[in-house]
């Protein structure tokens, strides 16, 4: 057994176990801090009081509506209030919460609809269209639509579904939450971005969520009161999972609808914004940003960047505007964002520029985690030599339940008992991951296995460059070679040679692309570059 010898009357009880669950944080919230700011955009501005308040009429209002425990309630919303109200509202009624990308295809989301058999989907005004054409490619029953109109963007109702406040005022403001009675009880269903064939259905418990935003105020270091702007999308791992944090934290939510370089000094210059997450694209609209979009700011602003390994170059030019940034990892399968890297104030005597490359790396496992590492096929430690190539592979309390109504794909994920990034990575000597490439980037010429991320990394020094992306692009000589996709900065000039002479400046002539295009990238709804893409362009090339 293990326990003591005598364990009489020491069994869970109510009073010493309650299932673990991010709902929690926004009850004490309510009463701790029911006069702070809980959340605000353009006018509209809620105590945690006021957002507690409607975030239980909207529970209500499910529940009369019909929704009962453990059916999916989805969102189609960019992040404005409703949203945030949706991550508590939707599991406090016991449904399972299932926010999809506002920017996918009109099949897809037909797809998502019926895999996950939404019961009821809150929608903004501006994705509704799409969204009813959606529904009539659906095979399955039709989820209720809810309309999200957002006055403070001017997007008005169409007045063609129910009005969400209208509904929330169908909603009773004594309701009683639904607590999980097992933690293990799913709270979110999210979707893969899968860039090849159909989007996997990615799911959470309570337990994983709560874990999260325990585990990151510790990596973060994070105090009480932030005030935090809300920019990655929440239908992304549900915001790495910040805003079922805030409420613990009692921090302020500053929502944004729509991400630009102005948007973000705004809220700095305005609210006093302290942290925010972004994917590297979003670093570029800082470091890139015109002199009048601009707001002087006297404070450190902290940044959780994360979803492709920043360029070192980018690193270094955000970090001399008053931004510091932590690069950290994760994936949808595990709730976001599991590995820092941790600064050891040593580095600090180091030049800039190796500076910068030490932050790009991925790093060591939030506190959550139980294990974080980079293993060969075998399941076998790579050598720490931050030359030995393996894959991330992690196990933990913040890693997902499963893929739904996937066992096999769920199975395959998790052999050996650890979950496959299917990221390639080096690991230094002291335990730092650095990841060289998803294994499909991976370019092979000549037998020469060439990080894609790396010849990225050379090509984005050169000052002419906004973005990049390198894949491979087959060789009759050597199988396949890199092949680089540029898109300039607004009025920069640069051609193929100058780039490819700039590269091989950098890093080894055998890695150097031996074709470059110059055109805008195409991005995925949360700012990745959509490779796949790129690689069908430079197969015709």
């Amino acid at each position: 057994m293990g326990w003591m010898a005598d364990e009489t009357g020491l069994g869970k009880c109510e009073a010493n176990y309650v299932p673990l669950t991010p709902l929690s944080h926004l009850n004490r919230a309510a009463v701790v801090f029911a006069d702070r700011e809980a959340l605000i955009y353009g006018d509209i501005r809620l105590t945690y009081a006021q957002y507690h308040d409607r975030v239980t009429r909207l529970a209500s209002a499910l529940s009369q509506a019909g929704i009962q425990s453990g059916d999916v309630v989805a969102t189609l919303l960019p992040n404005i209030p409703a949203q945030s109200e949706a991550a508590f509202g939707v599991p406090a009624c016991g449904a399972v919460l299932n926010t999809i990308n506002t920017r996918l295809d009109v099949d897809t989301v037909a797809y998502i609809f019926d895999h996950g058999a939404a019961k009821a989907a809150l929608v903004d005004s501006q994705f509704l269209p799409m969204v009813l054409q959606a529904v009539e490619l659906m095979d399955g029953p039709a989820p209720l639509i809810i309309e999200v109109p957002d006055q403070v963007a001017g997007i008005s109702a169409t007045g063609a579904q129910i009005d969400y406040e209208d509904f929330l005022a169908t909603g009773d403001s004594d309701y009683a939450w639904v607590m999980p009675t097992d933690e293990w009880e799913s709270l979110a269903l999210n979707y893969t971005s899968g860039t090849t064939g159909r989007p996997k259905g990615v799911v959470y418990h309570h337990r994983g969520a709560y874990m999260m935003t325990m585990g990151t105020p510790i990596s973060w270091q994070l105090p009480l009161f932030i005030k935090y702007l809300q920019i990655v999308p929440l239908f992304h791992c549900n915001g790495w999972n910040h805003t079922w944090m805030m409420p613990a934290l009692g921090g302020t939510v500053v929502c944004c609808r729509d991400v630009s370089a102005r948007a973000i000094y705004n809220a700095i210059g305005d609210h006093g914004v302290t942290h925010f997450g972004g994917a590297p694209i979003v670093l570029n609209l800082i470091v890139n940003a015109k002199d009048e979009e601009r707001r002087n700011f006297d404070h450190t602003v902290e940044v959780f960047t994360a979803g492709a390994p920043p360029a070192p170059a980018t690193l270094a030019a955000v970090g001399q505007l008053g931004f510091n940034i932590t690069q950290v990892y994760g994936l949808t399968e595990t709730y976001g964002h599991v590995t820092e890297c941790i600064w050891d104030d040593a580095w600090g005597a180091l030049p800039k520029d190796e500076q910068a490359r030490i932050k790009a790396q991925q790093g060591v496992a939030f506190p959550m985690m139980e294990d974080i590492t980079v293993m060969d096929d075998k399941m076998v430690q790579v050598t720490k030599d931050g030359a030995t190539q393996g894959e991330i592979v992690m196990r933990g309390n913040s890693v997902m339940k499963g893929y739904y109504k996937n066992p096999k794909a769920t199975e395959m994920a998790f052999s050996g008992g650890y979950f496959h990034s299917e990221d390639l990575a080096v690991q230094h000597p002291n335990g730092y991951m650095q990841i060289a490439d998803r294994a499909k980037d991976i370019i092979i010429s000549g037998g020469e296995n060439i990080s894609s991320v790396e010849v990225e990394g050379a090509i984005m020094h050169h000052a002419a460059v906004n973005l990049c992306a390198v894949v491979a692009k087959p060789d009759d000589k050597w199988g396949e070679v890199p092949c680089a996709f540029v898109e300039l900065k607004e009025g920069a000039m640069a051609d193929e040679a100058e780039i490819i002479a700039h590269t091989r400046s950098r890093i080894a002539g055998f890695k150097c692309p031996k074709r470059v295009v110059f055109q805008e990238l195409p991005k995925t709804s949360t700012g990745k570059i959509q490779k796949f893409e790129l690689r069908v362009i430079a197969k015709g090339i």
